[in-house]
């Protein structure tokens, strides 16, 4: 479940709050909510104490505050991600090798430049689906997932 935090944090801005409104986790709906350009201000309704660090590093905070997640993997893809908005760099960023869960590091390695072809790695066939939909395969591949609200993030990842 943590995870699917880490995948709602490579929410572009653009993406529809109202597609938000699909999570039916309350934690994942306000980080949701916070990151498709709600503000920073949406991350005071998170109760996981990791959750709100990620979602103040992703809403403006910087990659400082992903030294208060404890999680191993989520603290790896906080500054993967936070490394790769600041970088004009096509390359898959070099934290996601810190990622112990290989599908997560995968997952990490393709949405920060490595590209579909990551995808291929992952087992897991939800994370899979959401991988090929950011990566260039569009919100069809959203459909594939069975998880009711990592399919909710995902079509608002690809809006």
């Amino acid at each position: 479940m943590l995870w699917l935090s880490c995948l709602l944090a490579a929410l572009p801005n653009h993406a529809q709050q109202a597609d938000c409104g699909f999570v039916q986790n309350p934690d994942r709906q306000a980080y949701c909510r916070a990151i498709s350009g709600g503000g920073s201000s949406h991350c005071g309704f998170i109760r996981d104490s990791d959750l709100q660090a990620r979602c103040r590093a992703e809403t403006g905070g910087g990659s400082s505050q992903c030294g208060f997640i404890r999680d191993h993997d989520m603290q790896a893809a906080c500054r993967a991600s936070a490394e790769r908005a600041n970088t004009s760099s096509s390359s898959s960023s070099g934290q996601c090798g810190f990622i112990q869960n290989p599908d997560k590091q995968a997952y990490c390695r393709a949405t920060t430049g490595g590209g579909s072809g990551q995808c291929g790695f992952i087992r897991d066939s939800d994370l899979q689906a959401m991988c090929r939909a950011e990566t260039g395969g569009g919100s069809g591949q959203c459909g594939f997932i069975r998880d009711r609200d990592m399919q909710a993030a995902c079509r608002a990842k690809t809006r």
